[in-house]
């Protein structure tokens, strides 16, 4: 089961050294242990002739299978441990970058303090909360708090955690800038203005590009920057205009913050696969999420 583990970990990462620091181990250990399921399996799992490693087509065959046997035995280990009350195992937890709606720190910390015996990893979203969905379909995320900006996918077990609504974010001596708020019926005007975005994938920019095609209009992505916490600060330096959730652009200088009315609000969600079996810690962890509101640990 370690060697699963350890093909499992590589086929995530496509790397031995970064699924070696994902599983706190040695690479060497990481390697050979691969070899030797190879070795008593008598098939290659991975293509090593290339730089960057990848699966074989039998690799590609066996994954999804050696992902269900992971999974059944932490069945088995559940089982025990409601014997004995104990919760022990791991969750690897996705995030998305600088999105502080979540506090996510003091909600691990109170589920420490419940469940000592579970280790928790996160993990930084590489492509928005669409890279999250795949990482949450793969089985190479437990949970994730990712954003969504329609209706929740089917394949999605998703509750809603908070929200920030969106807001049209100008320099302050933008034309707009003395308006009180802006309307869907004003984003023809917006049309000429050059926008600073993040990039496709990202739920926010999925909001306002749905937005926009709605009303059958179209717009220029002049940046792109993949941390939506830096997003307005590219403004306040007069490099175009920024539709963003409120929380973005809050600490943002020399700005202005126009509510768009009829826009989506921005919405995150603590997600998990519906095809995959959801272990004792795991249910745990969204058990807490969900009841505890207290200080803002989950607004």
């Amino acid at each position: 089961m370690r060697q699963f583990e350890f093909f499992s970990a590589v086929a995530s990462e496509l790397s031995f050294t970064r699924a070696a620091d994902r599983l706190t181990i040695a690479q060497s250990a990481v390697s050979a242990g691969v070899r030797a399921l190879e070795n008593e399996l008598g098939v290659e799992l991975f293509d090593r002739s290339r730089r960057q490693i990848r699966l074989t087509s039998t690799g590609e065959l066996l994954l999804p299978k050696v992902r269900e046997a992971l999974d059944a035995v932490n069945g088995v280990r559940d089982a025990a441990e409601e014997t004995t009350h104990a919760i022990t195992g791991s969750i690897v937890i996705g995030l998305m970058t600088s999105v502080t709606l979540v506090n996510v720190p003091r909600l691990l910390g109170l589920f420490r303090t419940g469940h000592p015996g579970v280790g928790v990893r996160l993990r930084a979203a590489r492509r928005g909360s669409a890279g999250l969905l795949d990482e949450l379909a793969t089985g190479e995320l437990d949970l994730a708090f990712l954003a969504l900006s329609g209706p929740v996918p089917a394949q999605l077990l998703a509750a809603p955690i908070s929200a920030s609504p969106m807001v049209l974010v100008v320099p302050a001596d933008h034309r707009l800038a003395k308006a009180g708020q802006v309307g869907l019926d004003h984003l023809g005007d917006l049309a000429p203005e050059e926008f600073i975005d993040l990039p496709p994938g990202y739920a926010s920019r999925q909001i306002v590009d749905e937005t926009f095609a709605a009303a059958g209009l179209e717009r220029r992505v002049m940046i792109e920057v993949s941390d939506i916490g830096t997003a307005a600060e590219y403004v306040t330096n007069g490099l175009g205009v920024a539709l963003l959730p409120e929380f973005a652009a809050r600490d943002a200088r020399n700005v202005r913050r126009l509510p768009v009315a009829g826009m989506p609000d921005f919405t995150v969600y603590l997600a998990a696969s519906r095809t995959r079996r959801l272990s004792a810690a795991v249910r745990a962890f969204i058990d807490l999420a969900l009841a505890d509101d207290e200080t803002g640990a989950i607004r």
